[in-house]
């Protein structure tokens, strides 16, 4: 997987892109719902640049010797730990979060591949999982 600058916009990115990614597929209702969001802008990228991370993320998932198939494409929890530590800053923690909250509810069904994403963020990063919604945060199990 390629590095990116701690707390880069690009990084941010890649983190709700593996959130896009979890489910094995992009879904319209997901990319949708990171336009009404205004994602980009909250990340500090253009339109094409997340587009250009999403890409970069998928052809970096098909290289990785780490990842798992199983109904979705998952990365191993060491690898994913490594990327969630380029997010340092607090409130950069918590907007990404969010973003990946709402695109794993975007099309109210959050599979085992998006809860693994943000039980891993919200673990790693020591996030309150009331700063997700009520219905979100019941939904993850996370001891599960």
């Amino acid at each position: 997987m390629r590095t990116y600058p701690n707390d880069s916009p690009r990084a941010a990115a890649r983190i709700v892109a593996l959130a896009l990614l979890a489910d094995g597929s992009l879904s319209r209702v997901e990319l949708e719902r990171l336009e009404r969001m205004d994602a980009p802008a909250r990340l500090g990228l253009s339109r094409d640049d997340l587009y250009e991370v999403v890409q970069n993320c998928c052809e970096d998932l098909l290289g990785a010797p780490c990842l798992s198939w199983g109904e979705a494409c998952r990365l191993d929890r060491e690898t994913m730990r490594q990327l969630l530590l380029e997010i340092r800053q607090p409130a950069l923690r918590s907007s990404v979060l969010q973003l990946c909250a709402s695109v794993a509810d975007a099309d109210s069904h959050i599979t085992e591949g998006e809860m693994a994403v943000l039980r891993a963020a919200i673990e790693d990063w020591g996030i309150e999982t009331d700063t997700l919604g009520k219905s979100l945060a019941g939904a993850l199990p996370l001891n599960a």
